[in-house]
């Protein structure tokens, strides 16, 4: 396997979670612009040199105009900074309720040890990354344990329930990712992913380096998710996005008018089209929150 696959699946195991601040005056990248995605995660730049890899926090309220729930999409990097999980922890205060995602018995919380809640295959390779680019991993730096936080997700048997009747196994959608990632190399024979990432390894802030190759190759993940999810949807992004939209449901049943939605921004795209199609909710405004600081030695400042 080439390593610019290798890299291209790594990143996107980083947004798949299978266990604020004005928007600035810099240039985005064009990769992706035509992907959902692209409207919950995107990259920086200053001139020609990334800057950050930022994600969204989109804002729907009552497609009519008239006042009632706010629902925001608060889309989350599963690995990242230390600063961007205090600000989401800041951000979570100010909500009635905060529908978290994680494979897991109903109602279940994270460990508040670090590290204790680790245990799939998808955490030991974000954990592993949290190393080699001197991340932080979301379940240590989230605080899961205030009240207005709301397991929203499938148990493990309804996860495994799910990908059965559906005839899918994480091998299935490995092999997904992994026919799109060597499809899209072979269509692009002079991209230059595999010197990139062969000289980040050797840079001297080899951490700052290989954040910028994988940044990179996250802003094509929106195809990934399309592949995986094909034309009747999967139970990694379709079904556990069915449950959120229930949880939602009740909670608005409930009373809660201001809500977040706290899920990979993987997942996002299809949640924007449910909140508009069940809900009568129309987005009203994004903000975005600094995930990776892209920034090297001598970058440009402004």
């Amino acid at each position: 396997m080439r390593a610019r696959t290798v890299a291209f699946l790594a990143a996107a195991f980083l947004l798949s979670a299978a266990n604020g601040r004005a928007e600035p005056a810099v240039r985005t990248s064009d990769q992706g612009a035509k992907t959902p995605l692209r409207r919950y995660l995107r990259l920086t730049r200053n001139g020609d040199e990334p800057k950050a890899l930022e994600a969204a926090i989109a804002r729907f309220t009552p497609a009519d105009g008239s006042k009632g729930v706010v629902v925001d999409l608060v889309g989350a990097v599963h690995v990242a900074e230390g600063n961007y999980y205090r600000q989401l922890n800041k951000e979570f205060d100010q909500y009635d309720v905060v529908l978290y995602e994680l494979v897991a018995p109903e109602g279940a919380r994270p460990p508040r040890e670090p590290g204790a809640a680790r245990g799939s295959p998808v955490s030991a390779v974000q954990t592993g990354m949290t190393r080699i680019l001197n991340l932080q991993f979301q379940l240590d730096a989230v605080n899961y344990h205030r009240p207005n936080m709301v397991h929203a997700d499938l148990s493990p048997e309804e996860f495994s329930r799910s990908m059965r009747d559906r005839g899918e196994n994480l091998g299935t959608l490995f092999a997904r990712a992994m026919g799109y990632a060597m499809a899209k190399q072979a269509n692009d024979p002079n991209a230059n992913g595999d010197l990139s990432l062969l000289m980040a390894l050797f840079d001297k802030n080899q951490a700052g380096a290989l954040k910028r190759v994988m940044a990179e190759q996250m802003m094509d993940l929106g195809g990934v998710i399309q592949v995986i999810e094909g034309k009747d949807g999967s139970t990694l992004i379709a079904d556990r996005n069915r449950r959120v939209m229930e949880a939602l449901r009740e909670q608005i049943d409930a009373g809660k008018t201001k809500i977040a939605i706290f899920y990979g921004a993987g997942h996002m795209p299809d949640m924007e089209a449910r909140l508009k199609k069940d809900f009568g909710l129309a987005r009203a405004g994004t903000r975005w929150l600094v995930a990776w600081d892209l920034t090297m030695p001598g970058s440009p400042k402004k």
